[in-house]
């Protein structure tokens, strides 16, 4: 389902035209922006569209499902459309995050099973960050 009306009548959420293209934005990029560089991006081509309404509508898509939050620094949020687990990778230097390719999920999950069974706690969500300096910066 990668129609965005679709997408977002599924999770009975309103279709409106912030709405459309804050998630195309969101879909089309691997670069996990925050809600100031969605705005950014978005005004030339959005002019009516506030900060206020891209922090409302990404707190919709997240509330709803659609997209997942990232807290990396304690101070940004950071989005991204791909909701399932997945670990991410920061750059110390520019604070770019990029998804982490290699195929762990295997490792992930016997790790979570082994946290779950010692804390006898159930594990709702988790997210992994690995730090270092990215290719540009190098």
């Amino acid at each position: 389902m990668n129609d965005v009306t679709e997408i977002l009548r599924s999770k009975s959420l309103k279709v409106t035209p912030q709405r459309i293209a804050i998630l195309n934005m969101l879909m089309s990029t691997n670069s996990h922006p925050t809600a100031e560089s969605i705005f950014k991006a978005l005004e030339p081509t959005n002019p009516t569209m506030s900060l206020a309404t891209v922090y409302k509508t990404l707190d919709s898509f997240s509330t709803a499902g659609i997209i997942q939050v990232l807290s990396i620094d304690g101070e940004s949020l950071h989005y991204d459309y791909r909701t399932e687990f997945h670990p991410h990778i920061i750059c110390t230097k520019c604070g770019s995050v990029c998804d982490v390719h290699a195929d762990v999920s295997s490792e992930i999950n016997s790790i979570l099973e082994k946290i779950s069974n010692e804390s006898n706690c159930s594990i709702d969500k988790e997210q992994l960050f690995f730090y270092g300096v990215c290719e540009k910066c190098m």
